[in-house]
This record gives C-alpha cells, sequence and structure tokens, in this order.
C-alpha cells in the first residue's frame, strides 16, 4: 500500500467526521441558548455532551484563526481557509502546513 493513498483516504474520513460533528455541535448550541432564552430545561444528562462540544468547538475556533494567520504565507484566502479549518480542524493545519500540494 502506499502510504499516500492511506494519508488521504484517513484524511478525507476524518474531514466527513469532522464537518459532520462540528454542524451537529452548533446545532447542539444553538438548541441550548434557545432553551436557556425561553426559560426551557434540557436534560442534565447532556451536560457532558455540552463540554465535550464546547472544547471541540474552541479548539476548532483556535485552529481556524491560526489558519487565517498563516494563509496569506501560503497564497490562500485567509477567511475561506479558517472557515475551512473551523470545520475540519488539524487536517486543515496541516493541509496549509504541507509542502506538497496533492489534495
Amino acid at each position: 500500500m502506499d502510504f499516500k493513498f492511506i494519508k488521504r483516504n484517513i484524511f478525507t474520513f476524518v474531514k466527513i467526521i469532522s464537518t459532520v460533528l462540528i454542524t451537529s455541535a452548533i446545532g447542539l448550541e444553538s438548541w441550548n441558548i434557545y432553551a436557556v432564552i425561553t426559560n426551557s430545561h434540557l436534560p442534565s444528562s447532556l451536560n457532558p455532551i455540552f463540554w465535550i462540544e464546547r472544547f471541540a468547538m474552541t479548539s476548532h475556533f483556535i485552529e481556524s484563526i491560526i489558519a487565517a494567520f498563516y494563509a496569506p504565507s501560503r497564497k490562500k484566502m485567509p477567511i475561506k481557509y479558517a472557515t475551512y479549518t473551523f470545520f475540519v480542524g488539524t487536517i486543515g493545519l496541516l493541509e496549509l502546513f504541507d509542502q506538497q500540494d496533492d489534495y
């Protein structure tokens, strides 16, 4: 097996899963904000999930700031690449700093 082939397939799989999970986290946080505004109560069993999604969204946000800062040096649009990195996570940073353009 070719390492680049395996790496590309794993990266693609992780990007798809990460995009779905971050989108779900945004929806979950929106639900939580709506519940707070309307004085509704969410099940307390969801509290660990809320903390995990907040940690994930915070780390992805920090990664997107890093990507926006370094994108111009790699001839990429900062806002576009920051948004991409927010949804795919660390893979976006790895692709940004990879010297080869085979993605």
